[in-house]
């Protein structure tokens, strides 16, 4: 059985995602916005993080991508499972993502809805984690940076499970 070590409270990912969402209000507040989360993993994150926007015209879209499926680490292939539905041409987007691991599911995800014809694309993502990054790229809003270690809860999982947990742990495979 793995051991789970707490990296991040319940308490502190509602600081955190308060905080992150007054700044994004801000940046946003006269715009059109589509916020579009990432299934299955920002679920969680993406509705706390709406709930404390304050922004006029915002609408909510998700988008389905897999690259880990059961296992620790991504496969390195991206699969479009399930398309956002709303019209994206002229639109500011926000994607929000359960964490920035590889790079490679945030990266195809930008190209992709750049096809669309937004007005803009940032990304705002509950975990930054660079440990194994292989694409330079970089979110626009981030809530929290950790090194390394593979991270479940608040939405995370390994194998669908652990996503319920309240806080965020360590999911420790030697223990």
């Amino acid at each position: 059985m793995p051991e789970l070590t707490l990296v991040l409270d319940q308490k502190s990912i509602a600081e955190k995602v308060a905080a992150l969402a007054k700044q994004i209000s801000s940046d946003y507040r006269n715009a059109d916005l589509v916020v579009i989360g990432v299934l299955k993993g920002a679920f969680v994150f993406m509705a706390d993080l709406i709930r404390h926007l304050n922004i006029d015209r915002m609408t909510v879209d998700f988008i389905r991508l897999a690259s880990y499926g059961d296992k620790d680490h991504s496969n390195g292939h991206i699969d479009l499972l399930k398309d956002a539905e709303t019209d994206l041409k002229g639109k500011d987007l926000l994607i929000v993502e359960d964490i920035l691991d590889t790079g490679l599911t945030l990266a195809f995800l930008r190209d992709h809805l750049k096809s669309r014809q937004p007005r803009s694309v940032k990304a705002c993502v509950l975990i930054d984690k660079c440990e194994r990054r292989q694409v330079d790229i970089k979110a626009d809003y981030v809530c929290h940076k950790v090194k390394e270690g593979f991270l479940v809860g608040y939405g995370l999982d390994y194998g669908e499970a652990y996503r319920n947990l309240p806080g965020i742990y360590h999911l420790n495979f030697n223990a």
